[in-house]
This record gives C-alpha cells, structure tokens and sequence, in this order.
C-alpha cells in the first residue's frame, strides 16, 4: 500500500512571501480570489529571495484588465541593465467573469481591492487578493478590544489550570 507523502515546510515552492498584515486590521475582508501575476525574470527572482512590500498596494479593474498597482518588488541584487522597476503595474491572471464580478464589487461605493498575500504555488507566483469595505476607528478599537479579552481569559484559564495541577 503506498504511503502519502507529506509536503515538507521548507519546500521552496510552497511558501508565503509576504503578508498584508495592516490591511485586515484596516478594512473588513468579505471575499478573496488567488490571482496569477505576469512578472518579469529578475522579479521572480527577487520573490525567490523573499523580498516583498504589500503594504501600500492596491488592485483595480481598467478595460476588462485586473491590475495590481503600488507593490513593491525590490531590484535584484544581481540583476543587470534587465532589472526591472521596483514599483510598476502588473497584470493579474483572473477567470473573465471573476474579474467582472469584482469591477463590479469595487465600483459599488465604499469598496476597494487589497492585496493580502504574495506566495508561490507550484513555483507559480500568486497574490490573494481580498474585496474589502474600510474600517471605521471605533471597528478598529472594537477589534483590538475583543483580541485583548480573548488573551486575558487565555492567561486566566493557563494559570488556573496549572493551580489546579
């Protein structure tokens, strides 16, 4: 009988590069899609390094086209008169009635497109990309608030569990 093969944590086509963290902190995530990228060599190569910035960027629907726009890929390191520029638009690989879908949603007011992950899948380079709706600030404390309550009663539960040992 063969035996499953476990995926191995530190195989290098498996693994995340970046994370938005401040994008679910900003805004409520109501849907995500996996997007394709169409990169150049020199930024797959700068991703395989495991440098990326997803924090300012954004996506957005132009002409039928999904675009990710203000990501920052650094050069690379060894990269020559080929390199390419650290912070340009690049194309989203999307289904046509995905990308309909989130024009639609995003040109609904108070809607915006924001990139939450950059990973490789398959040594392919793929963005989660998450339709969002701002936080107002008294979410944002609301949030903060409910995560504190749930540490403090985890805490509580650890030091009464080892009194009771």
């Amino acid at each position: 009988m063969a035996k499953k093969q476990k995926k191995s944590a530190q195989d290098p086509n498996q693994r995340v590069i970046a994370v938005n963290r401040r994008a679910r902190h900003e805004y409520t995530i109501e849907k995500t899609y996996e997007a394709g990228l169409v990169l150049q060599g020199t930024e797959v190569k700068s991703l395989r390094e495991g440098h990326a910035n997803l924090t300012d960027g954004y996506a957005y629907v132009d002409k039928g086209e999904a675009w990710l726009d203000q990501v920052n890929i650094p050069q690379y390191s060894n990269g020559t008169w080929t390199n390419h520029a650290a912070k340009r638009n690049r194309k989203l690989l999307l289904h046509r009635d995905e990308i309909a879908k989130i024009g639609q949603k995003a040109a609904a007011g108070g809607y915006t497109l924001v990139p939450l992950k950059l990973y490789f899948v398959d040594g392919r380079a793929k963005v989660e990309i998450g339709i969002a709706k701002g936080k107002t600030l008294y979410d944002k404390r609301q949030t903060l608030r409910e995560r504190q309550d749930k540490r403090d009663a985890e805490r509580a539960m650890r030091t009464r569990n080892r009194m009771g040992e």
